[in-house]
């Protein structure tokens, strides 16, 4: 593999947010990964942020569109589009010397999954896709040296994905993947709300809940929360106070599911190792992350020390930044995807 050049892109191309790191110059970008298309002609009206404040406003002409469904691509052309517009935005347009990118994707990813990044992030102007599994690059971008002969674990929570690896020596010795992350756990606050209370709230409402609100552990001091939505019963707007702790009881299953996993890795994870992450602890990275309460929930559940990491949500896009700066050191964990894994190492 040469050597990286200035302009070449460290992507995380996540369900709900895209970040760009350039070589020698840090994050450039920090967008939701969203965009409004106009129905009919197919024209690309607004992209990142400007896309995300139409949400519920936008006229029927307007389809607001989410093209990373669970980690992966769902909308190859949105996403080719988009992504067109965004390296105009920080590299601008090349036809010579166009970069080269590190893409995370997420442990589990298919091979058509695999390809679909490839295919697209090279359509939209990448002269050639390197891929890094995402756990792997939010590893690295937490500040972890996964070159050393040391057990390290990192428990990534998207969006759309949960991601979990455990490193050492510079490889992924145990991976898993689960389609599971703060969408779903805004599914289950609004599931609780229709079910406990009879009120209808919408996925965005569920998310501003989630963030101001939400904690995977009772809080000692419960907090106050206006809920707006539709009644079930009658279709009325209705306003309630609620108190912050039942969300807590709204993602118990979803955090369940997280847990469970974690010990299967455990499970599979190498004695020698397993003592060494008993020491360091578990490293959550992603905007899940940030859950209230999370770190210590997980500890308890598993009975091993947690801890977050400094930027949880540009972990993996700084990750693959650190590929870039330094490829010889990261050689082991970048794969060159083009006829299928059983040609890899």
């Amino acid at each position: 593999m040469g050597l990286f050049h200035s302009s070449d892109i460290g992507l995380d191309l996540g369900t709900s947010n895209l970040l760009a790191y350039i070589r020698g110059k840090g994050i450039v970008l920090r967008e939701p990964c969203i965009a409004a298309i106009e129905r009919g002609t197919g024209k690309m009206v607004a992209i990142g942020q400007e896309a995300k404040d139409l949400v519920g406003r936008a006229p029927d002409n307007l389809l607001i569109v989410r093209p990373m469904q669970d980690g992966v691509i769902s909308n190859f052309d949105a996403t080719e589009r988009m992504l067109t517009l965004f390296f105009n935005r920080i590299v601008g347009s090349r036809i010579f010397f166009k970069p080269r990118a590190v893409v995370a994707v997420p442990s589990m990813a298919t091979e058509v999954e695999k390809r679909a990044v490839i295919e697209t992030t090279e359509g939209a102007g990448v002269r050639y896709t390197f891929l890094i599994e995402e756990p792997v690059a939010a590893a690295i971008g937490a500040g972890i040296d996964i070159t050393e002969p040391k057990g390290n674990i990192v428990l990534d929570i998207g969006a759309g994905t949960c991601d979990m690896v455990v490193t050492s020596m510079g490889k992924a010795v145990v991976h898993d993947s689960l389609r599971l992350g703060g969408d779903k756990f805004d599914a289950a606050i609004v599931r609780y709300l229709k079910r406990q209370h009879g009120v209808v709230v919408g996925l965005n409402a569920a998310e501003q809940l989630k963030i101001a609100y939400a904690s995977a552990y009772p809080r000692s001091e419960e907090l106050k929360m206006d809920v707006r939505g539709r009644s079930l019963g009658g279709g009325l707007p209705v306003a309630l106070e609620l108190g912050s702790n039942e969300l807590t009881y709204a993602l118990a299953e979803p955090l369940h599911d997280i847990t469970e996993a974690l010990k299967d890795a455990f499970e599979q994870t190498p004695p020698e190792l397993a003592g060494d992450i008993a020491t360091r602890g578990i490293c959550l990275t992603g905007g899940g992350a940030q859950l209230y309460g999370l770190d210590r929930y997980i500890a308890e559940q598993t009975g091993v020390p947690c801890w977050v990491a400094e930027d949880p949500v540009a972990c993996v896009a700084i990750g693959c930044g650190k590929v870039l700066e330094d490829p010889k050191k990261y050689d082991g964990v970048l794969y060159d995807y083009r006829r299928g894994d059983y040609y890899e190492d």
